[in-house]
């Protein structure tokens, strides 16, 4: 029962940050892996949810350093292999919309992703 009392938790503390960047052109909100709890921007994710937490995409030494200092975990996707750059928040961790906002920041900066083209 507890984990589904965290799942909540997550989903509402996950839709404060959609609302938070609700009105940025530049983000979208998507459909992957059967949820629609997913943030892009440039064709690039930044943040979701997932099994109730916060997951951000950060520069490699910053997701360490959260987990070094205990805000979060390294992200497993779910294969047993966990994916660089990628940190999972749990909540009451560690503020999330600053994470988020950190998360969009540092992919926005990055070129888009591959196979995306500019629309003039």
């Amino acid at each position: 029962m507890a984990k589904d009392v965290g799942v909540a938790d997550g989903e509402r503390r996950f839709a404060r940050v959609v609302a938070a960047f609700a009105d940025d052109g530049s983000v979208s909100r998507r459909r992957m892996f059967s949820s629609d709890n997913v943030l892009s921007v440039n064709a690039k994710i930044f943040a979701m949810l997932a099994r109730g937490a916060l997951v951000v995409k950060l520069p490699r030494a910053r997701a360490e350093a959260l987990v070094a200092a205990g805000k979060g975990r390294p992200f497993d996707p779910g294969h047993g292999r966990l994916m660089k750059e990628w940190v999972a928040v749990s909540p009451g961790a560690s503020p999330w919309l600053p994470l988020a906002r950190e998360a969009h920041a540092f992919v926005s900066a990055a070129p888009p992703a591959r196979g995306t083209r500019k629309r003039t």
